[in-house]
């Protein structure tokens, strides 16, 4: 008896010991969290590669060279584009504000035999327009004053993608070993975190920027101001479950229309019609990985992940939440068998 009472108090002991240890490191990573986490979506993205690479190289020169080549062919196109954007969308509010876009937009439009009050419009609707482009321009100088704090963090996803491309496997498996539960459930568990991983990392940015880079040609040829800023625009809006792209098409079309160009304006929508009806059949080719996810988890999944985690919370949302709902269904099925 004494003896099995002393192993309950050492089971106790090294539960207690664990918790703490958790709830430090939890404390030390918080800080940094969707730092860690884009190393984490990072990582899987490239461990097919990495794999690849460990035939011919040490998976350390591995993992340095893929980084290396992530940050040049990745990053830095990345960063260049969004600056530019930026730049754009900050040079079509100052046109705004200047009234240089104003000649364009009062005029009056004709529309299936209706005439549109482009004045009574623009008064009606001008400080909501003027705020989202404020908005977009705090954001760009909230980030242009926390570069500091994003090369901190950004180093701190190149240790994490260093070492769970690496050390990935070790990792995996001392977790499934450490973890108390069955192999079998495991393996189901990962096969279906893997699934939302494909949706939500790859298939969701295939479509995205597909459909982007389409309706940026289709800007491009229609003349538009601020081609890279609507181009990324759309990007962003077709991550984002039920809103799309047609937020931005839209008022291309209408700013097209209201420039006396209604030929250039009907192609826009035809164009703009044809891309986001295309998603309806893309989408489930892409993620056919992934066909049985609910598509209220995925909604909920990505704006749930912007609110905690930022951007990175587009992908690690979906999957978080997915996998809570995939452990409760197994923890049900155990628990009743």
């Amino acid at each position: 008896m004494s003896g099995s009472s002393s192993r309950r108090r050492e089971r106790r002991a090294l539960a207690a010991i664990a918790l703490a240890g958790a709830l430090v490191a939890g404390l030390l990573v918080s800080r940094y969290l969707r730092y860690v986490l884009l190393g984490v979506v990072l990582a899987y993205v490239l461990t097919p590669a990495q794999r690849r690479l460990t035939t011919y190289v040490r998976a350390d020169v591995a993992a340095v060279s893929l980084i290396l080549l992530t940050v040049v062919v990745v990053f830095i196109p990345v960063v260049y584009v969004l600056a530019v954007a930026i730049q754009q969308g900050l040079g079509l509010l100052g046109a705004f504000r200047r009234g240089e876009l104003d000649g364009v937009l009062l005029e009056p439009i004709e529309v299936f035999g209706y005439t549109v009050d482009g004045s009574q419009l623009y008064t009606t609707y001008r400080e909501p327009i003027e705020t989202g482009f404020g908005r977009l321009a705090s954001w760009g100088l909230e980030f242009v004053r926390g570069l500091p704090g994003l090369v901190v963090g950004l180093s701190v996803t190149a240790f994490v993608l260093f070492a769970l491309l690496r050390d990935g496997d070790r990792l995996l498996a001392w977790t499934m070993a450490v973890v108390p539960v069955s192999t079998s459930v495991q393996r189901e568990l990962l096969a279906e975190l893997d699934d939302l991983m494909w949706a939500s990392v790859v298939g969701n940015v295939v479509i995205a920027a597909s459909q982007a880079v389409a309706l940026g040609v289709g800007f491009f040829v229609a003349g538009l101001p601020g081609v890279t800023f609507l181009t990324v625009a759309a990007f962003l809006l077709t991550l984002l479950p039920l809103v799309g792209s047609f937020g931005v098409w839209v008022p291309a079309a209408v700013y097209l229309f209201a420039g006396d160009r209604p030929t250039a304006a009907g192609a826009m929508l035809v164009f703009g019609v044809v891309v986001s009806i295309s998603d309806v059949y893309v989408r489930p080719a892409v993620i056919n990985r992934a066909g049985a996810i609910n598509v209220a988890v995925i909604a909920v999944g990505i704006f749930g992940g912007l609110v905690l985690f930022g951007g990175v919370g587009l992908f690690v949302g979906p999957v978080i939440l997915g996998g809570a709902k995939e452990a409760l269904d197994l923890y049900a099925r155990e628990s009743g068998s």
